[in-house]
């Protein structure tokens, strides 16, 4: 890819193919442009440890930046086990396992579709 701007669709992709990089768990991507107005895609996924969520989280962040993106904001710290790197159109969150299912996203956002 070249220094472009990226729909988000294929921003979405990436984001995707950059957590798998790191071996991210239950990875899903959610596809929120029916259901929501503040963002495209929500990408959901699991990391192990601090760590884990630290290289899931700067694997993303680094992608991105390549192709000229830099992310809106971020929240959560590692030892949270929740990372929120906001891109405006999609948004990724990186949890620790027990923490993604106390917060059940897919469940609050049951309605979109899974891509």
């Amino acid at each position: 890819m070249d220094k472009t701007l990226l729909e988000s669709t294929e921003k979405a992709s990436l984001c995707r193919e950059a957590v798998l990089e790191k071996k991210a768990e239950e990875v899903l991507l959610l596809d929120m442009r029916e259901i929501s107005s503040f963002c495209d895609y929500f990408l959901i996924c699991n990391g192990t440890s601090e760590p884990h969520l630290k290289a899931i989280a700067s694997n993303v962040e680094m992608r991105l930046k390549e192709l000229g993106h830099m992310p809106r904001g971020r929240e959560g710290v590692y030892s949270s086990h929740w990372v929120v790197v906001d891109y405006g159109d999609v948004i990724v969150h990186v949890f620790r396992a027990d923490v993604r299912h106390h917060y059940a996203l897919e469940r609050l956002w049951g309605d979109a579709k899974r891509v």
